[in-house]
């Protein structure tokens, strides 16, 4: 063994980090994560002890315990042990529990860069540290804290809240965030107006224009229309105004995760997974960080490059500050480790990120870009209004060379001068309606998570990831509805009008919150409002910080936090789960003179027929109608959703084909087969069509069946390779084996020695002994 030993977390960064160090250095990774919080302990004594200090027990991952065994050999063959995880909270923390468990000396080398270079590697081996205690506490106290929440509030939600998963303690407030959002869209009362274009043209050139003033009604704009026949037009008056656009700062993970979204359209999660891979291959610095500074040296390369590349005038240094006072990492900003490099990566995904990263960094070393705004002021005549023409020219671009605005510029308006005569070619008054505030996509949830001090720069994906993954928020996929918008248009002194159409209400892409994302939210609010309390929640982050500075005690802050919670927890009994979704008579059915219920069900808002206290005749169950909502769905779109199952035709061999809604959409369903029929309508999806997507999934399901033995024992097409199955167990059939060559007794050897199929683990019920008093049974 080599007399050093360097252990980092990830492969991936122990291979670019081996090709720097010389031949007495071995790299190794831990693969992440060594260690966890116990889900139970065998003594009896809880996983987190709040009686004794918030001790915690962890246990080694079970799927590490093989690595562990490498490490500890590895240890024990060598002369020298360097920990080199991330520099963040959960890097040194990894670093501590490896220390932990490989028995290390507290002395050990712990090394840190925010760059995989030459450079800074042998930088960091010269300046070795020892693991800081207080950067792991703080860890600690959100890992704590966030389990605590998790294993205590949780059971609650599954027994209070109808459809309820789970609730954690970043988690809610953001869906608390897009929950308020969607009400506010739907409480919006906005009104139209109209707005009028024109179209001039002049010696061949065509200058559009707009009149400042609106019009309340349809009756007001065709009076001004009608005004402008036989008018006189002329330029008034010409301004002309210089203006500058400066660049943003390099980028944070927060804008980085920002801007990805809105030009790359990459959610949070996948851009943190490309920027995780160029970190570790060394092509761009540390990808979690607040910091918008850059160092002295990327300064100097940055600016060397852009006066090679576009000359002296492009090149202004600029040197920013960190606005965040909570900034969890006093680092440099995410940067490329060489700015001449303009290839980082042969996936063309990770080389997107790369790219903007890489002209983000440079912009932000550029000189401002030079503007000139010019504003032609048109006057009627006869009349006292004017028509507008404005537009942009760009004098020197700057930094637009290589970051572009994203908004297109200004039209560049033709040469006129004062008094010129235009001629009017059309003027259209246009309905134009008050527009809802926006629902929030991942990037801009991320600016306002970031705004309110929620989460930190390595939790942004994570929380917007659980959202959807827990099912309290969904992307949207409506293109949005038909809105009809009235046009009166002038052309050679005659006035037309058209009605045309346009969508509105389009939230694809947007991050949708689900009826039961709404349900909880209320919940919460109503029951556990610190859970959701934005000043709240950021006050806890800024605490986490006060720990990781050596400035708060750890167990100080987790008392804060945990008496006033508990109780609570305690007093949750009392609540009734009737109260927390109220179910809403919607009307009476006119065949059976039975109620008509809007109400949430285990798999979110339904509809019932009939009362559930009627003994002798059971209720009738439908889905809510797609867009529609307990408080807002009317007794004709609950008796239509009632017409479900309907019955569409038969099949060849006259079996009845079923159309239908069920939890996971429209579907067909020809004896015991259901076929989805997404986005067809189960009300009016034809005969034929049926039939078709009945061909299709039975030719899919001839296509997955390769062998069938009898018995329930077949061998299939699965979506991650080939398997047999049993109908109880699954066996993967190994790559050296064509599945179609399979014997039954092959079949049969597999899954005997194929590990037995993973149960669903019961809700834990108690995170701790209740230090004060135990809890009422539920």
């Amino acid at each position: 063994m080599k007399k050093n030993l360097v252990i980092v977390e990830s492969p991936a960064k122990g291979k670019t980090i081996e090709k720097y160090l010389g031949s007495d250095f071995t790299v190794l990774s831990s693969v992440g994560h060594i260690r966890s919080i116990v889900k139970k302990t065998t003594t009896g004594k809880p996983p987190i002890d709040i009686k004794n200090g918030y001790e915690t027990t962890y246990e080694i991952d079970p799927d590490k315990r093989k690595i562990i065994a490498q490490l500890k050999k590895a240890v024990k063959a060598a002369d020298t042990i360097w920990l080199a995880t991330d520099e963040d909270r959960e890097g040194e923390a990894i670093a501590w529990h490896l220390a932990e468990v490989l028995k290390l000396d507290s002395k050990t080398n712990r090394i840190v860069f925010h760059e995989i270079t030459k450079n800074a590697i042998e930088e960091a081996v010269k300046n070795p540290r020892t693991i800081d205690m207080d950067l792991v506490r703080a860890q600690q106290a959100r890992q704590i804290l966030d389990r605590i929440v998790g294993f205590e509030l949780s059971p609650v939600v599954w027994r209070k809240v109808p459809g309820g998963k789970s609730a954690g303690r970043v988690q809610s407030p953001a869906v608390r965030l897009l929950v308020e959002r969607e009400r506010e869209i739907e409480s919006f009362n906005g009104s139209s107006v109209f707005k009028v274009v024109a179209e001039f043209s002049h010696e061949g050139d065509v200058i559009r224009a707009e009149l400042p003033n609106r019009f309340d009604t349809e009756d007001g704009a065709r009076k001004f229309l009608e005004s402008l026949k036989g008018a006189t037009f002329s330029v008034s008056d010409i301004t002309t105004s210089p203006s500058t656009r400066n660049p943003a700062a390099p980028f944070t993970t927060s804008t980085l995760q920002q801007d990805a979204n809105s030009r790359l359209g990459f959610s949070a999660k996948s851009t943190m997974a490309s920027a995780q891979k160029l970190y570790q291959d060394g092509k761009i610095t540390y990808m979690r960080t607040d910091s918008v500074t850059l160092s002295g040296q990327a300064i100097a390369s940055a600016a060397n490059y852009i006066k090679k590349q576009f000359g002296d005038k492009y090149s202004q240094v600029r040197a920013f500050k960190t606005k965040s006072a909570g900034a969890q990492e006093a680092h440099e900003a995410i940067r490329p480790t060489d700015i001449s490099r303009e290839s980082a990566s042969s996936n063309a995904y990770d080389q997107k990120l790369y790219d903007l990263i890489r002209r983000r960094t440079l912009a932000s070393q550029m000189a401002s870009a030079k503007l000139e705004k010019t504003v032609v002021t048109i006057k009627i005549t006869p009349g006292d209004q004017v028509f507008e023409a404005k537009g942009e020219v760009i004098l020197f671009d700057g930094f637009l060379k290589v970051y572009g605005g994203s908004k297109k510029d200004a039209e560049i308006l033709p040469k006129v001068k004062t008094d010129d005569i235009l001629v009017l070619n059309t003027a259209t008054a246009r309905q134009v309606f008050d527009r809802p505030p926006a629902r929030y996509s991942e990037g801009s949830l991320v600016k306002k998570l970031e705004d309110l001090g929620i989460g930190r720069p390595s939790t942004y994906a994570t929380i917007i990831n659980t959202v959807q993954v827990r099912g309290y928020a969904v992307k949207g996929e409506n293109e949005g509805n038909p809105r009809d918008v009235i046009c009166l248009q002038l052309q050679s002194d005659k006035i037309t009008r058209d009605i045309e159409t346009e969508k509105t209400g389009s939230d694809r892409g947007k991050l949708v919150p689900t009826p039961s994302g709404e349900v909880l939210s209320d919940f919460l609010i109503n029951h556990f409002e610190p859970v959701v309390d934005y000043d709240f929640t950021a006050k806890v982050e800024t605490e986490f910080d006060k720990i990781a500075a050596g400035a708060l005690a750890r167990n100080t802050m987790l008392d804060h936090f945990y008496t006033p919670f508990h109780k609570l927890i305690e007093n949750s009994d009392d609540i009734e789960r009737s109260t927390v979704a109220k179910a809403r008579e919607v009307g009476i059915d006119p065949k059976s003179g039975k109620p008509i219920l809007a109400r949430f069900g285990r798999f979110g808002p339904m509809l019932q027929l009939g009362s559930s206290d009627d003994k002798d005749n059971k209720p009738q169950f439908a889905p809510m109608p797609a867009g529609k909502k307990i408080e807002t769905v009317t007794l004709d779109e609950a008796l239509h959703a009632f017409k479900l199952p309907r019955l569409v035709g038969k099949t060849a061999d006259g079996v009845d084909i079923k159309a239908n809604i069920g939890r996971f959409g429209p579907y067909i369903q020809i004896d015991k087969l259901f076929v989805s029929i997404k986005p067809l309508d189960p009300h009016t999806i034809t005969h034929d069509e049926a039939l078709h997507l009945y061909g299709a999934k039975l030719k899919a399901e001839a296509e997955k069946n390769i062998a069938d033995f009898g018995g329930g024992i077949k061998v299939l097409r699965g979506r991650f390779g080939p398997y047999i199955t049993d109908g109880s167990k699954n066996a993967k059939v190994p790559k050296d084996k064509k599945p179609e060559e399979i014997t039954l007794e092959q079949a049969l050897e597999l899954l005997k020695s194929a590990p037995a199929s993973k149960k669903r683990r019961a809700p834990l019920k108690k995170l701790t002994k209740n230090p004060r008093k135990r809890s009422k049974k539920a």
